[in-house]
């Protein structure tokens, strides 16, 4: 409403008033939007399209890529427990970086396959190579990673996790 109210009383005014309100409004809505972004590099994740796009400090793109997102499928064990495969979205911040990570899969991982599950630091849950060189953690067991499937690059068939080709993961790890 702002807005509209904002148009209407400076459409009224000159063109050269017109053109100098406008010029001032734009420079201070962009002003407003630099306020809402990372001060440095960062990386934008589409998880429609399941690409992706990292950027520098001064909002400059980088490189651009696919990825691999949350397929939305659920997944039920019992009455009591069931699980949705959905990449979280929002503005997330990467917690951890790790280099040579090591997968403890959750209990999901096992369910999913059909098998027991194990006590919590039973070695069968634990997997080396699986996540690729290169792991960021976003929070609640989130990850950007590396994949042994990189012909799915480009599908939502993640358990939740953003998955990424080699050379994507290592300069969004290193930038």
């Amino acid at each position: 409403n702002n807005l509209k109210a904002s148009m209407q009383r400076i459409a009224n005014q000159s063109p050269k008033k017109y053109e100098a309100q406008l010029s001032k409004d734009i420079e201070s809505t962009e002003k407003a939007l630099k306020a809402f972004l990372p001060k440095q590099s960062y990386i934008v994740v589409n998880t429609t399209g399941n690409n992706f796009r990292l950027y520098d400090a001064n909002g400059k793109p980088l490189r651009e890529g696919l990825v691999s997102t949350g397929s939305f499928t659920v997944l039920k064990a019992g009455n009591d427990r069931q699980w949705m495969f959905k990449t979280p979205r929002g503005q997330l911040k990467v917690l951890k970086k790790t280099k040579d990570p090591v997968w403890k899969r959750p209990d999901w991982a096992f369910i999913e396959e059909g098998l027991k599950v194990p006590s919590p630091n039973h070695p069968s849950r634990f997997e080396y190579g699986t996540l690729g060189d290169y792991s960021m953690s976003l929070g609640d067991g989130y990850l950007i990673h590396g994949t042994l499937y990189k012909r799915f690059l480009g599908l939502p068939v993640t358990h939740g996790c953003i998955r990424m080709g080699d050379e994507d993961l290592e300069e969004v790890f290193t930038t």
